[in-house]
């Protein structure tokens, strides 16, 4: 039976690359002459140093443009609140999600019901496996996914016929 998984996970290798562009043009950039401003990455979480909050800004700017050069989507970020730091310094956590939350899932999973389409899903841990007895029903709800409109990125992988 033909089958394949709905996943939403973003390539940490590629995250770094992003944000070691995103040091190297900070570190160019006129604007950001003699300010502190920085970026960590660790554990799947993104940790942005800035002097203030304009700067914060640009460096989410840049960030952004240089994940979706990476092909990671801006819907994979999680940003937190800012929190003041030392001074009038400002830092900020952004989570990179990685799986799919129970929610989700269960929405998906309800909706391709609701939708009475002729396959089974079946939630396995922050993934989704989608089987059923044609390839164009895979497919078809490939598509129908697609057009829910879901903030969250998804990918479809492991399609085995």
């Amino acid at each position: 039976m033909p089958s394949f998984d709905i996943v939403s996970e973003a390539d940490l290798s590629e995250v770094d690359n992003a944000l070691n562009n995103l040091a190297r043009e900070i570190s160019v950039r006129y604007d950001f002459k003699g300010s502190n401003s920085k970026c960590e990455f660790k554990d799947g979480v993104i940790t942005i140093f800035a002097d203030d909050d304009l700067k914060l800004r640009q460096m989410h700017e840049i960030l952004q443009g240089n994940l979706h050069k990476r092909g990671i989507e801006p819907g994979q970020l999680d940003y937190q609140t800012p929190e003041q730091a030392a001074g009038m310094s400002v830092r900020q956590r952004v989570l990179i999600k990685q799986g799919l939350e129970k929610e989700l899932a269960k929405k998906i999973v309800k909706e391709i019901k609701g939708a009475k389409m002729k396959v089974q899903v079946a939630i396995q841990g922050d993934e989704l496996r989608v089987t059923g007895k044609k390839r164009d029903d895979l497919q078809k709800t490939i598509q129908f996914v697609k057009d829910m409109g879901l903030e969250q990125p998804l990918q479809y992988k492991n399609f085995r016929d």
